[in-house]
């Protein structure tokens, strides 16, 4: 029997399996990549008695390979907070999925768990941009601002390192980086005993931003937004802390940014308004290779000659 974890190389697919093996330990395959990796599924190998556990990855993606899963007679957990569609019928598949804009994986599993590890959750949280709902989690547990700050920090860089195109463009590989806050109960102990990782990811965060700090918007309307970044490594490991900040600091306007990819092709990026967390992923399923969830979807892989389409599309379905 071989177990394997498979997730989203993000804060969200990070902080929720640390919760779920804390709780539950197996010593586990673990599959996972960029967090444009979304088609995890395939990478699994399953056998007759085989345990998989699938946390922050669409259902609806990764589709034919679960029923490939299940018809090999393997046993699946999957957690998530992607539009699903239809959810197969299996006595082998146990499922806990929720796709209201406030949710997230960590949520899901901290709710699931009876808030064990709740201060991973906050992380989770806070790393998928999820303010509010990370702030009301953190609430019974009687932070300190400046604790607080912290999580909603350690959120923000897991998250920005699982951005690039390739692994060798992140920081950390995230099953590397999954091992290495693994080892701890609660966030706080791996920020003081990781000290070089944390200031890695920190320094990394900070001097990308620096990057971004003087764009300024292709396109622009009382209602959206729509950035250009180039095609550099920095640019897509920044693309979703970027389009996270650009929400945060205008709650009312949708926002999209688009970085340049070496084919000549663009990786979308899509927040809608976070006063009216709907349609992002309605819109980007409109493209071809696109998805994710109604506060915040992409495209992986826009063709160049549907730019001003895009663009189109976009500002009249947010205007």
């Amino acid at each position: 029997m071989t177990d394997y974890d498979v997730f989203n190389g993000d804060a969200d697919g990070l902080c929720a399996l640390v919760q779920l093996r804390h709780a539950e330990p197996r010593d586990a395959v673990l599959i996972t990549g960029v967090k444009r990796d979304i088609t995890l599924l395939a990478r699994v190998p399953a056998e007759t008695g085989d345990r998989v556990t699938v946390l922050d990855v669409s259902l609806d993606k990764n589709r034919q390979h679960l029923q490939r899963i299940l018809s090999a007679g393997a046993e699946v957990f999957y957690c998530d907070h992607h539009a699903a569609g239809d959810i197969p019928n299996s006595a082998s598949l146990s499922s806990l999925i929720n796709t209201a804009p406030d949710v997230c994986t960590s949520i899901l599993v901290n709710q699931h768990l009876a808030g064990a590890y709740a201060e991973w959750a906050v992380v989770g949280a806070f790393g998928d941009n999820l303010e509010r709902s990370a702030v009301a989690l953190a609430r019974p547990l009687e932070l300190s601002a400046e604790q607080l700050q912290l999580l909603r920090n350690l959120g923000t860089y897991l998250n920005y390192n699982g951005y690039g195109a390739t692994l060798e463009e992140l920081y950390f590989e995230p099953d590397q980086l999954y091992q290495l806050i693994a080892a701890y109960t609660n966030p706080f102990d791996f920020v003081e005993d990781a000290e070089v990782e944390f200031l890695r990811l920190q320094n990394g965060y900070q001097q990308d931003m620096k990057a971004v700090a003087a764009l300024r918007p292709e396109t622009a309307t009382a209602g959206t937004a729509v950035y250009l970044l180039p095609d550099a490594p920095w640019a897509r490991r920044v693309s979703g802390v970027f389009s996270n900040e650009l929400a945060n600091a205008n709650p009312d306007r949708a926002h999209a940014v688009l970085t340049l990819k070496s084919s000549g092709s663009y990786l979308v990026s899509v927040r809608a308004p976070l006063n009216n967390k709907t349609g992002a992923d309605e819109l980007c399923a409109t493209f071809p290779t696109g998805g994710g969830r109604k506060a915040a979807a992409g495209i992986n892989d826009l063709q160049a000659d549907s730019l001003t389409q895009f663009v189109d599309r976009f500002t009249n379905f947010y205007g």
